[in-house]
């Protein structure tokens, strides 16, 4: 919050909880706190800055197996391994050191997943 109040955007984009693809991703996960149960616990957390400037939510509904945490031209990549949590699969911290490199591809496809995605304060809400 603080990041945001001071200029910061802050996005979030996270799976729906009530799409067939969170569900199937919680079924192969197997464990005891379901993938559609965690996102609830955000969902949750996300609430208390629905009002902040800056800080906006969305839903993506088509994928789920990726985490992505960038700051300016740096970001933490986690690929969601198959039959494995989040927290079981490889990190990856990511520099932009050139056009088109990783970093570029990861972001890009993450500004991708955003566009498709719709709001979780309002869910007509587009970019």
């Amino acid at each position: 919050m603080t990041k945001a109040q001071g200029g910061c955007r802050v996005r979030f984009l996270i799976g729906d909880p009530d799409s067939e693809v969170t569900a199937a991703r919680g079924t192969e996960e197997g464990v005891p706190l379901t993938l559609s149960t965690r996102i609830a616990v955000t969902l949750s957390e996300l609430e208390k800055l629905r009002d902040v400037p800056r800080i906006e939510g969305r839903f993506e509904t088509g994928h789920v197996n990726l985490s992505v945490f960038r700051f300016d031209d740096e970001m933490i990549v986690t690929p969601i391994l198959a039959r494995r949590a989040g927290h079981d699969s490889p990190m990856m911290h990511l520099r932009r050191r050139q056009a088109d490199g990783m970093f570029d591809r990861f972001a890009a496809h993450v500004e991708e997943l955003w566009s498709r995605g719709r709001g979780i304060w309002s869910p007509d809400a587009q970019a």
